[in-house]
């Protein structure tokens, strides 16, 4: 079975508005998009972070998605008993990069229950906008979808995203419930030293989109001993006026600075500060680097700390690798931390 035409019809034609509007808004006046347009708009100036070009990379990407031969696929591997009574699954959003909390509010939907939505303050206008657009191509999804500010009400299940100091309350507040809770991650590369320029730019991409913000950001490479920084410089000096932004700019003179006092040893081109060490999560304008010694030994030391990696850019390295340039593109099965949120909806 799968969920009603009608919801999956919803989507589609939410797909085609998202895509229609970021392929023409500079070339035609239509009401609908200067709706769109004012929520791009108001987005920013609630989050600085939510610049126009990233707002509209995340919206085009979900155009892209929404897709009738995408959703059918997706959902294809699943059986969705649309003649179930809905649960109510409340979901806590992060608010780090432009709807980000967007993959579990589909899922819970085409999984036939409902959406107890809990926006974070930094991102509280594209999915109520989103919403309202569904709602009026499918008036029945109304009753399925409810944003709450404080507390939730009455839920059966949860899904939770946060850091690995809120998934502590998280588990408090939630444990006794099926839940899902999602803790820090980040993304990292393994390079060889044989990458192309193009694929070294394409990389550029994973680290600066976003601001570096989100956990499928690339914030760490793995490098062979011996690795031409220089040549990795080159390829990401096309991303040098990501420094013009004000917010960037900040966390990069203080980032740097505190490495500086420190007596920490950095490599600096002017607009990321490049910081030998084993952590994973390195600050804004920060990319952190680790040498490794053969491919066996990195391939050992991913696999014990995969509970802190969302996801690994690399070329023939390993399996489920992700191509230079592609982490902030997800596909609909490419779920958070490998959780099938899918599943875990139906399952309720």
């Amino acid at each position: 079975m799968s969920p009603p035409n009608h919801i999956v019809q919803a989507f589609v034609n939410l797909g085609d508005y998202l895509t229609e509007f970021c392929e023409n808004r500079n070339t035609k006046d239509h009401p609908a998009h200067a709706s769109l347009e004012e929520a791009v708009q108001k987005a920013g100036h609630q989050n600085g972070w939510f610049t126009e070009d990233n707002v509209l990379h995340c919206l085009h990407h979900w155009g892209q998605l929404l897709q009738a031969s995408k959703i059918d696929s997706w959902l294809g591997s699943y059986s969705i008993d649309s003649s179930k009574t809905p649960k109510i699954i409340g979901v806590v959003m992060a608010g780090n990069i432009p709807l980000v909390g967007f993959h579990d509010f589909i899922s819970v939907l085409l999984s036939g229950n409902s959406v107890q939505a809990k926006l974070s303050s930094n991102d509280t206008v594209l999915l109520p906008f989103l919403s309202n657009y569904l709602i009026g191509v499918e008036p029945r999804l109304k009753e399925r979808i409810n944003f709450v500010e404080g507390r939730f009400g009455h839920f059966d299940a949860v899904i939770a995203t946060g850091s690995n100091n809120t998934s502590r309350y998280f588990e408090h507040y939630f444990g006794k419930k099926p839940n899902i809770i999602r803790k820090n991650r980040n993304a990292v590369a393994v390079l060889s030293g044989e990458e192309s320029s193009e694929e070294l730019i394409a990389l550029g991409e994973d680290i600066f989109r976003y601001y570096g913000l989100g956990c499928r950001n690339v914030s760490k490479i793995f490098v062979p001993q011996n690795y031409n920084f220089d040549v990795l410089f080159t390829a990401l000096f096309n991303y040098k006026d990501i420094v013009n932004q004000n917010k960037y700019a900040n966390n990069y003179d203080y980032n740097k600075a505190v490495y500086l006092m420190s007596a920490f040893k950095i490599l600096d081109n002017g607009f990321i500060v490049l910081k030998e060490d084993s952590g994973f999560a390195s600050p804004i304008a920060s990319l952190f680097y680790e040498y490794y010694d053969s491919k066996d030994s990195i391939k050992q030391h991913l696999q014990s700390k995969k509970e802190d990696i969302q996801c690994v850019v690399s070329k023939g390295f390993i399996t489920n690798e992700i191509s230079f340039g592609e982490t902030q593109k997800p596909r609909l099965h490419d779920y958070a931390d490998g959780v099938d949120t899918l599943g875990f909806l139906i399952s309720l």
